[in-house]
């Protein structure tokens, strides 16, 4: 299994515990997990996803070599989005993504198929 990584964006902490509560509530999707850190670093975002990885059953050293690869080859995005995450101040985190390719893949398809 593959997976990708991607920072999306800055959100206050009671929006994302909010969406995180209504994931589960929905019908099966794609395998994925939104994960949230209140710092911009490589760390956080390992330990976050360590902490998903079991419940997914995804391959945890593969989940931590994509967070890894994305993080040493987009250093512009991830200091963007440290400089973001400061200027929001402390009740927000920076929400990142991670998820199986082809479940993504899947989900983005049939997204495109409903638009036509």
């Amino acid at each position: 299994m593959s997976y990708t990584f991607d920072i999306l964006g800055v959100s206050p902490l009671i929006d994302f515990f909010y969406q995180q509560q209504q994931l589960p509530q929905q019908k099966p999707g794609p395998e994925l997990a939104y994960l949230g850190a209140h710092k911009c670093t490589l760390d956080a975002f390992i330990d976050s996803a360590e902490r998903v990885s079991p419940a997914k059953e995804w391959n945890l050293d593969r989940v931590v070599d994509t967070v890894i690869n994305f993080w040493v080859h987009n250093q512009e995005r991830v200091s963007y989005w440290k400089e973001r995450l400061e200027d929001a101040g402390e009740e927000n985190l920076l929400v990142a993504r991670v998820a199986d390719i082809d479940s993504l893949r899947t989900t983005f398809d049939s997204l495109l198929r409903d638009q036509i």
